[in-house]
């Protein structure tokens, strides 16, 4: 694909949506709008030149767009799609951002007209923090990407979000059935937020900064995260969630009863099972 002469809209202009808008101008697309009920992020956006045009009311945008990202909450995107389904452009890609694929799919796709194509997405990028003003297309360099692409989603449409994400800066692009992408996600994504929460919420001393050096700063960053969009993602994915809550209690629990019975050898096998699946974690990462 030698160009990108589309016209993409993007969907909410937060930390997710403003760092697609600032990436996208390295592939030089026909135009980029954006739609947000925030006046100001759209007034923002349009001042720095990440976007063409910003629009409260979508119907005029998503008329003319040739592709459209969505970049809001699960639960948005599937009330967005359904309420503007009058106002999408014949054989117009719809791709989304959300972290849970499954219900949001299924959801979707019972309604979602014929000439449209919707394909899930989700960025393995992201910040703790929220807001177009934390927004950086860096966060999208050497990132992996995923994909659910389902039968009906056109092969040509497919490979033009390819494109795209390859366009701003995402390493490898894996393709999962939304079923098994929910799995893996709540292990790897949901529980280190759950985890992280607990650490916070166990912090007993008032001044237990006092105490801390790099390991507690590091399994508690994402402490810092976006509330209202974790507590939707973790309740929508609420069955995965939980095994996984289990599974790692299982863990927890075989930690402790070492300690219990004074068995430091058996502890230090299982420290070191983890160090070596960190490293080897590591050097996968680094390919």
């Amino acid at each position: 694909m030698e160009d990108f002469d589309f016209n993409i809209t993007i969907v909410g202009l937060g930390l997710i949506g403003g760092s697609y808008a600032m990436a996208l101008k390295d592939l030089n697309p026909k135009n980029i709008w954006a739609v947000d009920i925030d006046k100001n992020a759209l007034k923002t956006a349009q001042e720095l030149g990440i976007i063409d045009q910003g629009y409260v009311d979508p119907e005029i945008p998503l008329k003319n767009s040739d592709i459209v990202i969505l970049c809001i909450y699960p639960n948005l995107a599937i009330e967005f799609i359904k309420e503007q389904m009058d106002h999408f452009k014949t054989g117009a890609i719809i791709t989304d951002t959300a972290g849970i694929k499954e219900k949001l799919l299924s959801k979707i796709n019972g309604f979602v007209r014929t000439d449209i194509d919707f394909i899930g997405g989700h960025p393995m990028a992201g910040r703790e923090y929220k807001g177009l003003s934390f927004a950086s297309k860096d966060i999208f360099d050497g990132a992996n990407y995923i994909l659910t692409p389902i039968e009906q989603n056109k092969k040509e449409n497919i490979q033009r979000i390819e494109y795209m994400i390859k366009g701003i800066g995402c390493k490898n692009i894996i393709k999962i059935d939304p079923k098994k992408h929910d799995e893996i996600i709540a292990f790897t994504s949901q529980l280190p937020h759950i985890v992280a929460a607990a650490l916070m919420n166990g912090a007993k001393e008032e001044n237990t900064h006092l105490f801390v050096a790099g390991s507690f700063k590091d399994a508690t960053r994402v402490a810092r995260m976006n509330t209202k969009l974790w507590s939707e993602l973790l309740i929508e994915n609420r069955e995965n969630t939980i095994e996984q809550i289990e599974r790692f209690e299982k863990y927890m629990t075989e930690i402790k009863n070492t300690i219990i019975n004074n068995d430091q050898v058996t502890l230090e096998e299982l420290f070191e099972n983890a160090r070596g699946k960190r490293e080897e974690f590591i050097e996968k990462c680094m390919k």
